[in-house]
């Protein structure tokens, strides 16, 4: 297991391979080992694959190096290291375009939660932007919920200590490595976090921090979360990019709004105005919205209908499965997870309405009837 590990970090260290060309590789060659092992003239009929990543792959012995160190040493620290098809790796992860490969995780906690949360927001807060996070953090006690945010300054910090305050579950997403915290003068916080919950990073040890991590972190805060709320934030910056991420993992979005001329109300109040978020009210009304009874677990992707898969043929069952476990799906998110070319995913999406069995609604989403 651990040296399938050690090909795995190998692979996602090489130059040139990012999140979807590394899972492209693994669905085309069936491992990383595999991978390293294949030909350049197998390689290059991979799209999108050059010649020179290719070349770095030929030439590893520097990655393999950093792998088992990585390895190592992440054991010592007492931080996990998930890859995507490994049970412990997220499901609501697993099924976004762009999940990353490999996840590290620090904590006791878990992510087998059926209600999560993100509340996100600007680092710079204001009194009221914290004060009712923490009022709605408060009155999810009841409700058995995860919240979700990244440890920043602001709302983020103000999410999770609301969340250990209140003894519910919280998830830390860093943008830097856990063999460090960022800011530093949060590491009580991570260390209490690490005690009742998770810090998860995709970057590994020793990674230097670099600012295209942060936005890079914010994809991972949305698919991890059933729902997003921004509490305060400005028209352009971190917690506007989440809440894109989450419009396009179809998630649901709420936003708080405020003042009129409040520079960080003008951001939930855009996404109200272009109804791209929904607008926060109340915690109750909220719960409503997201049919979340208290105490109720609800089923990540609800089936609405019980179906008898042996009935369809193969490449219809595995749409309808998918369908299954989400509410809704996008025809790109549909074509990739179930590696049918687009081409034919729309025959047998146009057939399976013929019948009743789903339903499309604008931009290309699918969901059962």
């Amino acid at each position: 297991m651990q040296e399938e590990l050690i090909y795995d970090i190998a692979l996602s260290r090489i130059d040139g391979i990012g999140s979807v060309m590394f899972r492209q590789l693994i669905n085309t060659f069936g491992s990383a080992e595999e991978v390293f092992k294949a030909s350049s003239p197998k390689l290059m009929k991979i799209p999108n694959l050059g010649k020179v990543t290719i070349s770095n792959l030929k030439i590893n012995l520097d990655a393999f190096a950093e792998a088992k160190e990585i390895v190592t040493k992440s054991s010592r620290l007492d931080i996990r290291i998930v890859n995507f098809i490994d049970l412990e790796y997220p499901e609501r992860l697993k099924n976004i375009y762009e999940a990353p490969p490999i996840l590290y995780f620090k904590g006791r906690g878990s992510l087998k939660y059926g209600k999560t949360i993100a509340i996100v927001g600007t680092r710079e807060a204001s009194d009221y932007g914290k004060k009712i996070t923490d009022e709605i953090v408060s009155q999810l006690i009841a409700n058995n919920v995860q919240i979700i945010s990244g440890l920043a300054y602001g709302i983020d910090i103000a999410a999770h200590k609301s969340a250990l305050k209140n003894g519910i579950s919280t998830v830390a997403v860093l943008a830097n490595s856990l063999d460090s915290v960022y800011p530093a003068s949060h590491k009580k916080h991570a260390k209490d976090i690490e005690e009742h919950g998770l810090l998860i990073s995709e970057n590994p040890i020793g990674t230097k921090i670099v600012p295209s991590f942060f936005i890079a972190r914010n994809r991972i805060i949305a698919g991890l979360s059933d729902v997003v709320i921004v509490s305060e934030s400005a028209k352009k910056g971190g917690s506007m990019v989440t809440a894109e991420f989450a419009n396009n993992y179809n998630r649901d979005v709420f936003a708080i709004p405020g003042g009129l001329n409040q520079k960080y109300s003008e951001g939930p109040n855009y996404l109200i105005s272009i109804n791209k978020a929904q607008i926060f009210t109340t915690v109750s009304s909220f719960l409503d919205w997201m049919n979340w009874t208290i105490g109720e677990e609800p089923k990540n992707g609800q089936i609405k209908v019980a179906l008898d898969l042996n009935k369809f043929t193969l490449d219809e069952s595995t749409v309808l499965s998918l369908l299954m476990k989400n509410k809704e799906m996008l025809i790109d998110d549909l074509s990739w997870q179930s590696q049918i070319h687009l081409n034919k995913l729309a025959s047998i999406l146009l057939n399976l309405e013929f019948e009743d069995l789903i339903k499309q609604s604008p931009g290309k989403k699918f969901a059962l009837q």
